[in-house]
């Protein structure tokens, strides 16, 4: 393990765990509108409701189940 790795970990292990929790949570935001970036700079203006589902498409979308119950969801919601 490098310098930078090492200093990396040592300070993800001093986090608390609510700190670590904390954390992935703002990792899980700043994916989610990364995603929602990129959908918006390639397709047509979607308003907040489909820019939603097809950011959880592209983020789940590759297990069969949670595409199903998403495309299901989204069917179901006005435009």
């Amino acid at each position: 393990m490098n310098r930078i790795e090492a200093e990396y970990r040592a300070r993800i292990d001093s986090m608390t765990i609510s700190e670590r929790v904390q954390r992935a949570a703002e990792l899980l935001a700043w994916a989610k509108a990364f995603v929602a970036r990129q959908i918006l700079a390639e397709q047509r203006p979607l308003s907040d409701e489909q820019l939603k589902w097809e950011v959880a498409l592209r983020q789940y979308g590759a297990d069969p189940r949670a595409r199903s119950l998403i495309e299901g969801i989204r069917a179901r919601t006005p435009g």
